[in-house]
């Protein structure tokens, strides 16, 4: 299991396997092209926890900015473990 915190406090945790997951990586290919996947990757990667991110980031109105949401995956992107 890789366990992280994003630069904002966010915990995390993720499967290893899921990341050796070939359609996972499939996924991660496409996503270039059709940035619409995200949703689809942020689930196969984080599970329940995508509801926990979206809580995170929230504003006082209700909203999930987007651009909170692209740092917080930047960031789990960006732990060593993940990236590797």
């Amino acid at each position: 299991m890789i366990k992280g915190t994003t630069s904002s406090g966010f915990k995390f945790e993720i499967d290893e396997k899921q990341l050796k997951n070939y359609e996972f990586v499939e996924l991660i290919s496409e996503v270039d092209e059709n940035e619409l996947l995200m949703p689809k990757i942020l689930k196969m990667l984080l599970g329940d926890q995508v509801k926990a991110l979206k809580d995170h980031v929230r504003d006082e109105d209700g909203i999930v900015p987007i651009e909170k949401m692209v740092q917080e995956i930047k960031d789990i992107f960006g732990n060593t473990q993940v990236k590797n």
